[in-house]
């Protein structure tokens, strides 16, 4: 019996300039993703909710409506909030960068961008996703090199010896752990821990980072900081 072709997965451009779109589209075809294009935020918006791509790559400078507008509709709507983000920004823009992950964008490549680079991010991103999907439905137990989280316990263990945290550390790991490879804005990462609610400043979390590290030894080196940004978990 012959088993039929794995299913393509559909990308959905959102970008005005006509010659990046080719690039992209071209370099997509290739690599055997079907891609969908849309020149503006309303017209990605349609497409996005007509056709449920796996994922979408959005332009931040878009005319009329830009990026930030089309995440935030994005991740408003019901029926598209789950699709993941990944933002093309121009160099010097990191205000944007940092509001579009709060938005909820999964991740950004910064303009000029090689092909490659932006295959291999869409690919992490993906991945990721399908990841996080597992993790939400079986969170009790996650791994990562060395570490290993139980959540019904709440133990954390570095090569078998067990980590005592904090309650906000624990918190924190757990989240990291949960969006390997995501990169989470300060402020994210703080109502993770403590909650919308708490009145504290965002550089708090870099007091929790940097004991989380200490705690976890040569592990502490997968929680990476992106510059200007936040932090990410590596994907041991």
């Amino acid at each position: 019996m012959n088993t039929p072709p794995p299913k393509r997965r559909s990308v959905l451009v959102i970008e005005d300039e006509a010659d990046i779109v080719e690039v992209i589209k071209y370099n997509l075809n290739k690599n055997g993703f079907d891609t969908l294009t849309a020149d503006s935020g309303e017209q990605g918006l349609e497409v996005a909710a007509a056709r449920l791509p796996d994922l979408i790559l959005l332009d931040l400078m878009l005319p009329r409506m830009d990026g930030l507008e089309v995440c935030r509709r994005l991740r408003g709507s019901e029926r598209t909030r789950n699709i993941p983000i990944v933002m093309l920004t121009a160099k010097g823009t990191e205000a944007d960068i940092v509001l579009g992950l709060t938005l909820g964008a999964d991740d950004y490549v910064p303009k000029p961008f090689s092909p490659v680079e932006l295959l291999a991010r869409m690919k992490a991103v993906l991945r990721r996703n399908e990841s996080a999907r597992k993790n939400d439905s079986n969170s009790d137990i996650l791994k990562l090199g060395p570490i290993t989280l139980d959540a019904a316990r709440h133990e954390v263990s570095v090569d078998g010896e067990q980590v005592q945290l904090t309650l906000s550390e624990f918190k924190l790991l757990r989240h990291l752990m949960l969006r390997r490879g995501r990169v989470f804005t300060r402020d994210q990462l703080l109502n993770a821990v403590v909650g919308p609610d708490v009145f504290v400043t965002e550089r708090n979390i870099d007091v929790h980072v940097g004991a989380l590290r200490r705690k976890l030894g040569d592990a502490g080196q997968l929680i990476l900081t992106v510059r200007g940004v936040g932090y990410r978990m590596e994907e041991a």
